[in-house]
Order: structure tokens, then sequence, then C-alpha cells
């Protein structure tokens, strides 16, 4: 009895600490990887996992991204879903690198391009982790309010993911928040 009671005991305190651990970290600014190459970026990502949001809430699955260089240094993004029906459900935008040609920092929109000029509908788009093969990445902003785990193929090595998955908690994303997307 004294024995299961010390391990509660040591359980709840290490639950603590790590509590203690994230706070201390989402306490830091979000940090980006140091550069992106942005045409090794483009092609299809596949979403692994993501915070629930608005813009999502008819997508039950099957969630693509597909990013094409246009003119003048900006992206083409095309995000795909399956809807509840069955349907596919397509969202087109267009992205925006904040800074230098190498900044990990971009803007996207999938307002109308007349609305353009409006600066609310512009997103932070931020790559936070990316794997040396780009083929695996993770996507926030400064607030933490919006994550996306991404990966060139609809499946992903588990020791990968939770690797990744210790990063973002280090960087001080709440990841209790993450929901799997379905892809096959």
């Amino acid at each position: 009895m004294k024995k299961r009671i010390i391990t509660t005991i040591l359980f709840a305190l290490s639950l603590n600490a790590n509590a203690v651990d994230t706070l201390q970290a989402a306490a830091k600014p979000v940090v980006t990887i140091a550069a992106l190459d942005v045409p090794r970026y483009m092609g299809t990502w596949y979403e692994i996992a993501k915070f629930e949001n608005r813009f999502q809430k008819k997508c039950v699955g099957f969630t693509s991204a597909t990013y094409s260089a246009l003119p003048d240094d900006k992206v083409q993004v095309v995000n795909r879903c399956q809807g509840s029906s069955g349907e596919a459900i397509e969202a087109i935008g267009e992205a925006r690198q904040v800074g230098n040609s190498s900044s990990p920092k971009l803007k996207v929109r999938f307002a109308p391009a007349f609305l353009s000029f409006l600066p609310m509908v512009w997103g932070d788009y931020w790559v936070i982790d990316l794997d040396k093969d780009y083929q695996l990445a993770a996507v926030s902003e400064a607030k933490r309010e919006f994550l996306w785990i991404l990966s060139r193929t609809k499946k992903v090595d588990k020791q990968k993911y939770d690797a990744l998955v210790t990063r973002l908690v280090a960087q001080g994303l709440d990841v209790s928040k993450l929901v799997l997307t379905k892809q096959e």
C-alpha cells in the first residue's frame, strides 16, 4: 500500500515537473528553423496531425497541402481534404516569404486576391521544425494557436514522430491538443 502511494506521489510530481517545463518553454518566443529553401519545400505535404482550427472544421481526413512556385517569389497553396460525405474540399491560397529569400517565416492568405492589401487576411506560417531531407515538418506561429505536422508521405515512422513531438514540447507547444489526421 505504501509503495502504491509513493508511486502515485512520484508520478504526480513528474507530471507537475513536465507542466512547469512546458510553461517555461511557452514563455520563450517560438523559434523557427534557421533557413528555408523554398524551392525544395515545393510539392505535396500530407497532414499527419494538427491543432483543431475553425477553417478545417469540415475536413474529416485525407488532408494535404501542395505548394507551387508562382512569379514574383510567391507560392500557390492548394489545401485539400475530404468532407464528411466523402466530397473533396479544396482551398487555394497564396504565400509569400517575410524577410530574405531563406526566411522560414511566410504569410499565407486564402481570401480573394482583391483583399490582399488588408493585413488581417494574411496569416503567419512559420516553419519551426524540418528534417534535413525535407520529409517531415512542423508549422506554427508566434502565439502557438496553430500547429501542423506535415510529411511527404501519408505515414510517418513512430520514432521520428515522437522525436518531433518532443522538440515541439521544448518549443512550448501544448502537444496534448494534437489531433491525428486520417490518411489511410
